[in-house]
């Protein structure tokens, strides 16, 4: 059975906009040949990627249960 042309979407060249308006060029199936991407969160900024600040909270008193039980073992805050 022979494939389609609907089959595979489009891909093509689109300008991708990072936070800091740094702009690359790169080939994506996103909108059309020529569009612009531009990001809320990319990977020189966000925490996630950045090993930024990372908070725990402790609600029902389960940090402090863990840290009694492994504190010892150095994973969690004492």
């Amino acid at each position: 059975m022979a494939r389609k042309e609907t089959d595979h979407p489009d891909y093509h060249m689109i300008k991708v906009v990072m936070t800091n308006g740094t702009e690359y060029m790169t080939r994506s199936t996103y909108g059309k040949e020529g569009d612009t991407l531009n990001l809320d969160i990319d990977p020189n900024t966000h925490p996630a990627w950045t090993g930024g600040q990372q908070q725990l909270l402790d609600r029902g008193g389960r940090l402090s249960r863990f840290n009694s039980k492994f504190g010892n073992l150095g994973l969690g805050k004492k």
